[in-house]
């Protein structure tokens, strides 16, 4: 863990709001100079705090308005097959998110598709790719919270 002081978890907060900030904006929103923010966040970044920056896009918009959790129970925890399911999940563009689970289940994808047949062709796709031995979906009705932003 890095050790981070009060005006990082600051600048951190702002940038999880506003990537977009400017330096001389963001230096108002937490009482630095310009020069001093920049440090600060290049220290962040260099110690692997901010991973990187991106834009949040609105699926609905661009025509990806299901979104779906697929549960997936496997009898083959053999590191080659786990390597194939990473690789799998990792080349699927519709899979936001993969997942070793414990309990019940074994691993959880968070997907984005355009609809029931566009999660079809997913689905199809990944038990194309690797063996799987039960595989459930959960559709998501109402986004009732969805952020990206850390509790710092």
């Amino acid at each position: 863990m890095v050790e981070i002081d009060a005006l990082d978890r600051k600048i951190l907060g702002e940038l999880q709001r506003n990537a977009d900030l400017s330096l001389e904006d963001l230096g108002a929103r937490v009482n630095l100079s310009r020069n001093a923010c920049w440090r600060r966040i290049r220290q962040l970044q260099e110690a692997g705090v901010i991973r990187k920056r991106v834009a949040l896009l609105d699926g609905d918009k661009l025509g990806l308005g299901l979104s779906v959790f697929i549960q997936i129970r496997t009898a083959n925890h053999a590191p080659g097959w786990l390597d194939k399911f990473a690789r799998a999940t990792q080349d699927l563009p519709e899979v936001l998110g993969a997942y070793r689970m414990t309990g019940d289940l074994d691993y959880l994808i968070r997907a984005r598709v355009a609809d029931m047949a566009d999660y079809d062709r997913l689905y199809q796709a990944l038990i194309s790719r690797v063996e799987l031995s039960d595989v459930s979906a959960s559709f998501v009705m109402e986004e009732l919270k969805d952020t990206t932003e850390l509790p710092l």
